[in-house]
């Protein structure tokens, strides 16, 4: 499985010592000892200070980190110290994940490294199906450390928009058929989901999101509440409360999470609010 890459590479090739030995389990629940160990870990937004202790500890172990070159520039730089970095550009996630999995089961420790959580929108799921096609799940431990996903950060800066029932959409069609996520926005419209929308715009799929907006108007008021979220939590960060009649594409990129109310969201002091139904229930 090995590939040629795009890397860049710090520190040396020594073995991966017994005490950076993952000793954790694999998804089947077999011991790792003397195993290489390959950990799917979620960076979070972006802000150090949201990373959790949990995915810090296991680049703190790792011999080998891989990730998307814009992601590996979040890790605080003593962190990597001593490691060998391993990191490609975009479009490259195949390239990422072979070479992760390979350092894996030459027996080192590895850290693949995701922005918000690995097992959305993220790479946990490429790895996993690479080692279930190669036939390597006994061959090493496996794990996926969580970390807050870009709509959950997205939801904090904005208020409170997913108090209730949501649905998550990415609009790129790269590996999806459009016809089918058109689909998915529609009905998660009908059905009044909150919709918070990933990968909404760039410079090839221009139109889509208009395509996106146009279809939910079918089913919610044009002034529904919008929450636009450029860069949560990292420089550069931008929030924004529109509304359905008034989103402006030109302020939404590929590193922006739309939130999309539903029938009962509403603005309050400049914040997005989704009633859970205590109102109706209790007096509050």
């Amino acid at each position: 499985m090995r590939s040629s890459s795009n890397e860049t590479v710090r520190g040396g090739q020594s073995d991966c010592p017994e005490e950076k030995k993952c000793t954790g389990d694999n998804v089947s629940g077999q011991g790792c000892a003397g195993k290489g160990c390959l950990k799917i870990v979620g960076l979070g937004p972006g802000d150090e200070c949201l990373m959790s202790p949990h995915a810090r500890e296991a680049i703190h172990l790792a011999d080998v980190v891989v990730g998307y070159t814009g992601y590996i520039k979040l890790i605080a730089p003593d962190l990597l110290e001593g490691k060998d970095v391993l990191s490609t550009g975009m479009m490259a996630e195949v390239e990422r994940c072979r070479r992760a999995v390979d350092e894996a089961v030459a027996g080192r420790n590895v850290a693949m490294v995701c922005s918000g959580d690995p097992g959305i929108y993220a790479m946990a799921g490429l790895v996993m199906e690479l080692l279930e096609t190669h036939d390597f799940f006994s061959d090493i431990c496996f794990e996926v450390i969580p970390g807050i996903p870009a709509f959950a950060a997205a939801a904090a800066l904005l208020g409170a928009p997913l108090m209730h029932d949501f649905a998550s959409v990415s609009l790129s069609d790269l590996l999806t058929p459009w016809d089918k996520i058109e689909k998915r926005i529609r009905c998660a419209a009908d059905a009044d989901f909150v919709i918070a929308i990933y990968n909404p715009r760039s410079k090839k799929r221009a139109g889509h999101l208009i395509d996106a907006i146009n279809i939910i108007k079918l089913f919610r008021r044009g002034s529904t509440p919008v929450g636009i979220v450029n860069r949560a939590y990292r420089e550069g960060q931008k929030v924004q409360l529109v509304t359905l009649d008034t989103v402006n594409e030109q302020d939404v990129d590929m590193q922006t999470v739309l939130i999309i109310g539903n029938s009962s969201t509403r603005e309050v002091a400049g914040k997005m609010l989704t009633p859970r139904g205590y109102a109706g229930k209790y007096d509050i």
